[in-house]
């Protein structure tokens, strides 16, 4: 026992040794005289089978306890990343809309100056085109009343004309190519004005389209930029809740590895050891059984000798 003890560096081995030398040297008044001997190993062996049920047990315990928190750190831990990824993808796009948001005022005074530009410009050339219009048209006019005045002249049928009418003619000629050429010109300003309008009104129109797009726009973005801010606020409060969960799941892990895993020796060592002991001690109550027979034998011989003597 004592060899098992040292082997097993078992104090309660050790200790039970030192009972059963004690036990051996007070003797016993029975037949069995490593009766108080086997007693004690039979409660140490029952101690023991008591203790490996009770270790299984706190094994069992604990191996539930650890894979439950570990799974429960894991979960809270892709909760909170997950949390975290779409709070800064929240952010970026949030901050990405009150850029644009703040970009569109500077694009809207740029579009209001090249409308204002354009309106500068079409005053000008419209005021123009009324000056010069007027002017051809009156020479248009004019031309053409020369031109009847010296036609109806000629076609008198006095003869008194009759020497002019060679330089009469060349005059009319002349006037009426006068007269072509000015209304050429005032069909091709007619022409441009009226180019120059549709040109203006097409700008206008798409001035005023892109206005009422970046607005709305804004008024979009905007809006769309709050309700990200609201989701963040969210999200933020969800991923707070999810890490005093977390913090909390860390304070227990930490008390049941220091329960579980923070022992001198494993669970598989602990089984192996106790195993041996009680193997140990059933072979050591084996053998004082053994001898017990052969000391009863013995006596009863002796017994038997001395009557037949009598």
């Amino acid at each position: 026992m004592r060899d098992l003890a040292q082997k097993q560096k078992s104090p309660a081995l050790a200790q039970l040794a030192s009972k059963m030398a004690q036990a051996m040297r007070a003797g016993s008044s029975t037949s069995d005289p490593f009766a108080k001997v086997k007693s004690l190993i039979s409660n140490m062996i029952e101690k023991l089978l008591s203790e490996a049920q009770a270790d299984a047990t706190e094994k069992a315990f604990c191996d539930k306890e650890m894979a439950e928190t570990e799974a429960k750190k894991a979960d809270k831990e892709s909760d909170i990343e997950k949390l975290s990824t779409n709070i800064d993808s929240m952010s970026a796009k949030s901050a990405k809309l009150k850029e644009q948001v703040a970009e569109l005022p500077a694009q809207l005074a740029a579009l209001a100056s090249t409308q204002a530009e354009a309106d500068k410009l079409r005053a000008e050339e419209k005021a123009a085109y009324d000056v010069n219009s007027a002017e051809m048209e009156k020479g248009v006019k004019g031309v053409q009343t020369a031109l009847k005045v010296l036609n109806d002249y000629y076609a008198k049928a006095d003869t008194a004309h009759g020497s002019a009418g060679g330089a009469g003619g060349g005059i009319i000629g002349l006037l009426e190519v006068v007269e072509s050429d000015f209304s050429k010109g005032l069909a091709e300003m007619q022409a441009a004005e009226s180019s120059a309008v549709s040109e203006y009104n097409q700008l206008s129109k798409a001035n005023e389209i892109e206005k009422a797009t970046k607005s709305q726009d804004a008024k979009y973005k905007t809006k769309e930029a709050k309700g990200l801010a609201k989701s963040t606020a969210e999200a933020n409060g969800d991923r707070s809740t999810v890490q005093s969960e977390l913090d909390a799941v860390n304070e227990y892990y930490t008390g049941i590895k220091g329960r579980c895993i923070a022992k001198a020796e494993t669970y598989a060592e602990r089984v192996k050891r106790r195993s041996d002991e009680i193997a140990g001690l059933k072979e050591a109550l084996s053998i004082l059984e053994g001898e017990a027979v052969l000391i009863q034998k013995g006596s009863k011989h002796m017994l038997r000798g001395v009557q037949a003597h009598a």
